[in-house]
């Protein structure tokens, strides 16, 4: 179907970038044959390192001409393997275009490359006061890479997800054509909007070469408050009654205590507390501390009625700092607990969270093996991770399997999707499919037709 790349396209690649940013199969890192999970592992056949649009136009012009499947990479961190180079040909790597390009503060907008981490430009917004609100969990993620899995993070339940602040991208396109998609202004009624397709579609439809994305003015007063319960049903069910209370936290999230005692170990620091099986963790923010003060009183009284053991505040730098470094570790705390393991990353209805979580841990018994969890309870999206420990081989790909389809059938069961913000990739999307069905998955497949008649821009994901 597609063809092996030649001596004759790596100088042609060479040409276009630049003699060291080429690198064929036998140089290339390891570490590019996988994303941050690591279950899907394939090399590609060459490593082009860009700098520029017009660098990536000439990339997909070669691609295109000669029918040769392309990969887009930033820093690697997804966990379903969409970065992963599973057809071989090109892995473009976009991490050298790094730069914040401008910022608007007339119309509250930065201007950036997809290469820009997370953090760069989360530090850039608020050294200028300003707040860009998009906080997934993995902070050294690049914003192209955001915007392709459609990122939310902690503070989508104040703040929405990371389409919510896409204003306009610059694309290209699988043949090289360079396009401008949405506009930097407010309001948008103009017809389809190709910018929303491409916002999501990790890296399937065109490459992402820039980005205008709104930021808000910077709130002045932040705090947070960490609350623990005797289970994680009273911690779960009180998060509805919270939304009543007509109180709007920035962030809720929901923690185990063996999900922080992993974090203790893997930092080698304390959490302010650990004697409890469950906590939520709940950030405020606005323009007065008295405002934030009232909205932080009223939910820490109402937790105390609903049967929460305390209620502490964290206000201080070094206590944000103690928790909120914890809740970021999460992740790679788990990761260095086992010796392998796989995520569910679903998305249920606020009120079933509780639901889920108990299901894990049903699973987690019938079949032997750790599932611990953390994720946004404000939201719904789960983080749920199955944990290989001393499996062999056979054990742990018949009990992953089953897992994996008894947990995806749940979320369906109560209402949920496959996915909350990590995407699909190669590693989901036979359990997308199981649930769309037929038609939607037609409808994507489709899109994905129009966009890339060649099927060469990050083949064999989502939905083929």
């Amino acid at each position: 179907m597609y063809n092996k790349i030649t001596s004759e396209d790596i100088a042609l690649l060479k040409s276009i970038v630049g003699e060291n940013d080429v690198l064929s199969q036998e140089f290339i890192s390891p570490d590019y044959a996988h994303d941050e999970l690591g279950g899907i592992e394939k090399m590609p056949d060459a490593l082009v390192r860009v700098t520029s649009t017009e660098q990536i136009s000439a990339v997909m012009k070669l691609a295109y001409s000669r029918n040769i499947p392309v990969t887009v990479r930033g820093s690697g961190t997804g966990l379903v393997g969409a970065a992963v180079a599973v057809e071989g040909g090109i892995l473009l790597e976009t991490t050298k275009m790094n730069k914040i390009l401008a910022l608007d503060e007339s119309n509250c907008t930065v201007t950036v490359q997809p290469g820009v981490l997370l953090m760069e430009l989360a530090a850039f917004a608020e050294e200028n006061d300003f707040l860009y609100p998009p906080d997934p969990g993995e902070k050294s993620a690049t914003i192209g890479g955001n915007i392709s899995t459609n990122a939310g993070g902690m503070r989508a339940v104040k703040y929405g997800v990371t389409r919510d602040y896409v204003r306009s991208l610059t694309v290209v396109m699988p043949n090289g054509e360079i396009l401008t998609l949405g506009a930097t202004v407010a309001k948008n009624s103009s017809g389809y909007s190709l910018k929303d397709l491409v916002i999501g579609s990790e890296g399937t439809l065109c490459i992402i070469c820039e980005a205008v994305l709104k930021l808000i003015p910077l709130p002045k007063v932040s705090v947070s408050l960490l609350v623990p319960f005797k289970d994680m049903k009273s911690a779960i069910e009180s998060v509805p009654k919270i939304f009543r209370s007509k109180v709007i936290p920035t962030a809720i999230e929901y923690m185990s205590r063996d999900t922080i005692l992993f974090s203790e170990d893997y930092l080698g620091k304390k959490f302010p507390d650990t004697k409890n099986d469950a906590y939520i963790l709940l950030t405020f923010d606005g323009n007065t501390e008295a405002q934030v003060n009232e909205d932080m009183k009223t939910v820490a009284e109402l937790c105390l009625e609903l049967g929460a053991i305390d209620a502490y505040i964290v206000d201080t730098d070094e206590r944000k700092k103690s928790v909120w470094s914890a809740r970021g570790a999460f992740l790679e705390a788990i990761k260095a607990s086992t010796t392998e393991m796989d995520e569910c990353d679903v998305v249920v209805p606020v009120n079933k969270v509780d639901k889920f979580i108990k299901f894990t841990h049903y699973l987690a018994e019938k079949f032997g093996v750790r599932i611990p969890s953390f994720g946004h309870a404000g939201d719904g999206n789960l983080h749920v991770y199955i944990c290989r420990d001393e499996l062999n081989t056979e054990n742990w790909e018949r009990i992953l399997k089953e897992c994996f389809d008894l947990m995806y059938a749940k979320a369906e069961e109560l209402g949920g999707l496959v996915s909350g913000e990590h995407g699909i990739g190669y590693a989901k999307k036979d359990f997308l499919k199981r649930q769309y069905g037929e038609t939607p998955i037609a409808v994507m497949q489709g899109i994905k037709k129009v966009f890339d008649p060649k099927n060469i821009l990050n083949p064999n994901k989502i939905c083929f």
